[in-house]
């Protein structure tokens, strides 16, 4: 005849199977909060670095790379100064880190956590990432001396956030980024570049409707050219003074070459690392600039030495449409 088991093991049993609930509720929340904090993508895969040679750095996944590209473009294409990158960086950082968040608190949606019913555009405006930073930066512009102000002070007065000392611990980073992301410091920024498998939207029309959607044409025309549409064996392109954007197909891959003037290496420097930045979903292969060149496979390469495209401008190595090979 079984016995019944005593009240003590009853609870050694309950005990037990809440432990075991416990463990995988844990372990289920640590794994949505790498999720977060990595846009999903796996963990990080990109890395910055100090121009200083000081060893500060700091990594980031591959999403919020291409974010903050976006940022720092949209922030010269107006004009704005790195300090307001710097800011708007931090700002992102904070806020979503840098993951195109869809369901914060209350309506707050995007990179700023922007939200509708306070009047910073539908919801579909603020998931765009250009249109989020751009109206970031609308904001910033109003702050009377926001150059002079403390990161976190300047932020707050866009943000209105109920917790604005938070920001100023994001600086660190964000200045790195600002730095590598607006040229100012030269081949800083690396990333393992690994092909995003669900874009499908590749090849040189791409990276230059990529280019024009986060810098507008003005920066474009800073370079020596206009890019407008096209394919890569039959682009169009007009340049006033120096050769346009192209693009040549050889083997597997194809060139797309952005005319940088003599003189605005950071312009160049801005372009490249963006186009790292920009590697995974673009499937570009390798960036060359000023006698350096940074291919992908892992972010640990760093930028290294090559007699090829000493003195041109930004050739952008990509798969050709569609990934084909």
């Amino acid at each position: 005849m079984l016995q019944s088991p005593t009240p003590k093991k009853r609870r050694r049993g309950r005990l037990f199977r809440f432990s075991s609930a416990l463990v995988v509720l844990l372990a289920v929340a640590g794994y949505l909060v790498v999720q977060y904090v990595t846009g999903g993508r796996g963990g990080p895969g990109c890395k910055v670095v100090s121009g200083k040679d000081d060893g500060q750095q700091y990594e980031f996944s591959q999403e919020q790379t291409m974010n903050a590209a976006t940022i720092a473009a949209v922030g010269t294409g107006r004009g704005m100064p790195e300090r307001a990158v710097t800011i708007a960086l931090a700002t992102a950082l904070q806020e979503s880190q840098l993951v195109n968040i869809q369901h914060g608190d209350l309506d707050s949606l995007g990179l700023f956590q922007q939200r509708p019913s306070q009047g910073w555009g539908t919801k579909k405006e603020i998931l765009d990432p250009t249109y989020a930073a751009g109206v970031f930066y609308e904001h910033l512009a109003k702050v009377d001396d926001y150059q002079q102000l403390p990161l976190t002070v300047a932020a707050q007065r866009v943000q209105r956030s109920g917790f604005p000392e938070a920001y100023a611990k994001h600086e660190p980073e964000a200045t790195l980024l600002s730095a590598a992301l607006t040229g100012q410091a030269a081949a800083t920024l690396t990333c393992q570049g690994l092909p995003d498998t669900t874009q499908a939207d590749t090849g040189p029309d791409a990276v230059r409707a990529a280019l024009v959607r986060d810098f507008g044409r003005t920066v474009l025309k800073e370079t020596g050219a206009e890019v407008t549409g096209g394919s890569a064996s039959k682009g169009k392109s007009t340049a006033k003074s120096t050769p346009s954007p192209s693009a040549s197909a050889s083997g597997g891959s194809s060139t797309v070459t952005l005319p940088v003037r003599s003189g605005s290496t950071r312009t160049g420097w801005q372009l490249a690392h963006w186009a790292v930045a920009n590697s995974s979903v673009l499937h570009i292969e390798r960036v060359s600039y000023a006698g350096r060149e940074w291919a992908a496979g892992s972010a640990d390469d760093p930028w290294h030495s090559t007699a090829a495209n000493a003195s041109g401008g930004v050739r952008i190595v990509t798969e050709r449409q569609g990934g084909q090979k």
